[in-house]
């Protein structure tokens, strides 16, 4: 990849751990942004970056962005207010975005669109913002795109919104403490997407899931355990009290978790970044440990 890559969503989590991967290569980044003055813009203004503002709902604001552009980064953003606005069993707001830009990209005769999607999006899961993954990914093959779909799993970063209750001793999930659950760092996400965007005629055409750990529960707590210093115990939390604190679309996940689990195999991810960060790995670099 010799030109620039459009990376949307480039303060968020993801889209930012794309972008700082694709500038540790060398590769020109356009990040779009809706705030060109937020801290994480700034950050990735300061690495050589160029900053755009625009919005996922406005096709004027992508197609300014787009031009120029030889490649594009975009993943679908699931959101506690996006999961009220469901339609067929996906999220309206989802597909509506991920469609679009797929249509400009085409338009602008794109030469590598990476799609950050989500693992298992193939399986007709039943989970609204998984399926609207998928329904961007078949509208990715019908408009002919040289596209990669990267299907990541459960983000350690959704860790942290529990830190203060695991640093007091609790893991408190739905899942049963043997049921395997698969993980991986968003630093991870970017790493691979960025080793995509430099060998485009090896993954043009492919979808990968991506995944950097596969622990129970049980194992999970225990490995939070090791690394704050004090046991953690795993709770069971009820399906019931579950949904009445998250909501219907987060059962739904955590039902397939459950249920059936994400196929993804640690091993093919460690294949392309030897260095994919356990669990544990995450949490000490995290400062877990203090």
């Amino acid at each position: 990849m010799d030109g620039i890559v459009l990376v949307t969503g480039a303060t968020g989590k993801q889209g930012g751990a794309v972008a700082h991967s694709l500038l540790d290569r060398g590769i020109l980044v356009r990040a779009l942004v809706r705030d060109p003055g937020k801290a994480e813009a700034q950050a990735l203004a300061r690495r050589g970056a160029e900053i755009v503002a625009g919005d996922m709902n406005d096709a004027g604001s992508l197609r300014r962005a787009l031009v120029g552009a030889d490649g594009v980064f975009t993943y679908g953003v699931y959101s506690a207010q996006a999961a009220h606005e469901t339609k067929g069993g996906t999220v309206v707001s989802e597909v509506r975005q991920g469609q679009q830009l797929a249509e400009l990209a085409a338009e602008a005769k794109i030469k590598h669109f990476v799609y950050g999607s989500v693992a298992s999006a193939d399986r007709n899961t039943g989970v609204p913002h998984f399926d609207s993954k998928a329904e961007v990914e078949k509208h990715i093959r019908a408009l002919g795109l040289p596209a990669t779909v990267l299907r990541p799993v459960f983000f350690m970063s959704n860790w942290e919104r529990m830190r203060a209750q695991i640093m007091s001793g609790t893991l408190a999930q739905p899942l049963k403490p043997t049921t395997r659950h698969k993980q991986i760092a968003v630093r991870d996400i970017g790493a691979f997407a960025a080793r995509v965007f430099v060998d485009p005629d090896r993954w043009i055409g492919r979808a990968v899931d991506l995944a950097g750990d596969a622990l129970t529960m049980a194992e999970t707590a225990a490995t939070m355990s090791r690394v704050i210093g004090r046991e953690v115990s795993y709770v069971q939390v009820p399906w019931d009290k579950f949904e009445a604190q998250l909501g219907r679309q987060t059962l739904l996940m955590f039902r397939f978790f459950e249920n059936v689990g994400f196929a993804a195999d640690p091993a093919e991810l460690r294949a392309e970044v030897p260095d994919a960060l356990t669990l544990e790995a995450y949490l000490r670099a995290e400062g877990w440990g203090g």
